[in-house]
């Protein structure tokens, strides 16, 4: 929501400012915008594998839609407390047939924000189907956490590095683009004035769109996405803290507690709140 809020402010600032002194008219140069945007599309073909030039639009759409709220830690709160009340009244072999088969299970269809989120179930499902099967050592699983989670992390800030640099190029290519029109320009120089001008202008049209373009669009959308995937991170984080208590043979409780001081304060479900919020926590 707010990355298009803040497109708008760009656009409304840039052309709230040009139009009392200037033409409208001119600023329309489709064959200026297919050269600048053309040639970055193309390069940013060229320099990404097709994992991160397809990841590049759902990640800007997650970060239109900005990253998890508040209610999604306390959801999975919840999940992990109802996770480990279970396998501490039954063993963690009774978790077996939920991990095998999440999106049949009686325990996590009670959590479907939890369930949309593909990555995150995958990895709490996993580290969960090592404990039934028999996995004792917190601090081995702990370190093998830790470099999945490292591996994660750097897969998807590629994502935003690589909208970055599409930006960082933007510049360059709108100088591509004026130098052209600059070509044009100079090819019509018997033509009168009042022609030239409107040839130049158009021709700086290019330098205008390709800084507009870096430094109001691309960069900070690639900086949102940096942004969010960071702050979504904690979800993981918050995963980890849980599990490596449960193994330690904390009370569910206790566990829950763990991953609930890793939040940001933003982020962060009260003690009351959290404490309030699972006496109603669902059984499998």
């Amino acid at each position: 929501m707010f990355l298009i809020i803040g497109y708008i402010v760009v656009i409304g600032s840039v052309l709230g400012g040009y139009l009392p002194h200037g033409d409208f008219g001119i600023l329309v140069q489709p064959l200026e915008v297919l050269i600048i945007f053309g040639a970055a599309f193309g390069a940013y073909l060229t320099a990404n594998p097709l994992g991160i030039v397809k990841k590049s639009f759902t990640y800007t759409l997650r970060a239109m839609k900005g990253p998890k709220k508040k209610a999604a830690y306390l959801e999975l709160l919840i999940c992990l407390y109802a996770i480990f009340r279970l396998a501490k009244s039954k063993g963690d072999l009774a978790l077996e047939s939920h991990v095998e088969n999440p999106e049949s299970s009686s325990l996590f269809s009670n959590f479907p924000n939890l369930m949309k989120d593909h990555h995150a179930m995958e990895f709490m499902c996993d580290y969960l189907r090592l404990l039934t099967l028999g996995t004792t050592n917190a601090y081995e699983l702990e370190a093998v956490m830790d470099q999945e989670l490292d591996t994660h992390h750097e897969e998807e800030h590629a994502v935003a590095s690589a909208v970055q640099t599409a930006g960082d190029g933007l510049p360059a290519l709108g100088i591509v683009a004026a130098v052209l029109g600059v070509i044009v320009t100079m090819s019509s120089v018997t033509e009168p004035p009042e022609i030239l001008g409107g040839l130049i202008a158009a021709a700086l049209v290019g330098t205008f769109l390709g800084i507009l373009g870096a430094y109001g669009f691309v960069g900070p959308t690639a900086s949102i996405i940096k942004n969010t995937v960071d702050s979504d991170g904690k979800y993981y984080g918050c995963i980890k803290a849980a599990l490596i208590g449960h193994m330690q043979g904390y009370a569910p409780q206790v566990s829950v507690e763990f991953a609930r001081k890793t939040l940001p304060h933003n982020l962060r479900p009260s003690f009351k709140e959290l404490d309030e919020a699972l006496q109603d926590a669902p059984t499998a």
